[in-house]
């Protein structure tokens, strides 16, 4: 984990595949008004290959804050360190302050019938080819699916620098983990309704039509939900369009309560 600036402590939690650097165009700036602090989630890159569960990574946020002697944390996470996030916040309120979320990919927020169906099949189709070729060992190729038919778009790929591509051909195994976990696509949204936590969900225009409809149920839970757009980025806004991020994420957390 990296541990820089000081005072009202911010954790960043990364999504699948990445590691804590997809947060380097943010990280500097977040730390000239608060303490930042982002990690290598379980088994992804510099952290040790344990296995584990959605539920055992939020366990390890509040570990972590323990260890550093954080109180009052404001949880700012991408995709599905979203649904992690929210998962720390179900089960231990008393360790967040606000929490920011963008484009959790979680499915239990939508319904199984209805006008939800669809984007709900489109998706676990999608996650199921992308880990059937993680599984036969071609991990180029089902990240390179994974970045152009589920998160980002045609075209995503080839746009992303070779450092980037090298990162989630490395954790692939870990997208395969999660995949397999009961717990991936849902949080206690009764403990949830009790957080009483200012949240900011956020979504851009570029990304694929389910992350919206995600964020439309996510907020029905949540009583205290703000709600922000970002124009002309997709599921990366921290890499994309960093300086909006940070003043949009810093100026919500600066208005969170004590």
């Amino acid at each position: 984990y990296d541990d820089e600036g000081s005072g009202t402590p911010l954790v960043l939690v990364h999504g699948s595949w990445t590691n804590r650097h997809s947060w380097d165009r943010v990280a500097r700036p977040f730390a000239e008004r608060f303490r930042v602090v982002r990690h290598d989630r379980r088994g992804h890159s510099e952290s040790e290959p344990a296995s584990g569960t959605l539920d055992d990574d939020a366990a390890d946020i509040a570990a972590l804050a323990e260890h550093l002697g954080l109180r009052g944390i404001h949880l700012v996470c991408s995709s599905r360190g979203g649904v992690i996030g929210l998962k720390v916040a179900a089960a231990r309120p008393h360790f967040v302050r606000s929490i920011v979320c963008h484009e959790p990919p979680l499915l239990g927020a939508l319904s199984r019938d209805g006008a939800d169906a669809e984007l709900v099949d489109q998706l676990v189709a999608g996650e199921g080819l992308v880990v059937e070729m993680i599984e036969k060992g071609d991990h180029e190729a089902a990240a390179r699916v994974f970045v152009e038919r589920v998160a980002f778009g045609p075209g995503a790929w080839e746009r992303f620098p070779r450092f980037i591509r090298q990162t989630f051909i490395e954790n692939a195994e870990t997208f395969a983990e999660e995949y397999r976990d009961p717990g991936v696509y849902s949080v206690d949204f009764d403990a949830l309704r009790r957080f009483s936590g200012p949240v900011l969900l956020t979504t851009s225009d570029n990304s694929p039509q389910w992350f919206g409809a995600i964020i439309d149920g996510v907020a029905e839970v949540i009583p205290h939900v703000e709600r922000y757009v970002y124009d002309g980025a997709g599921h990366n806004p921290q890499g994309q369009s960093p300086e909006e991020y940070v003043r949009i994420v810093g100026d919500f957390v600066a208005r969170a309560p004590s």
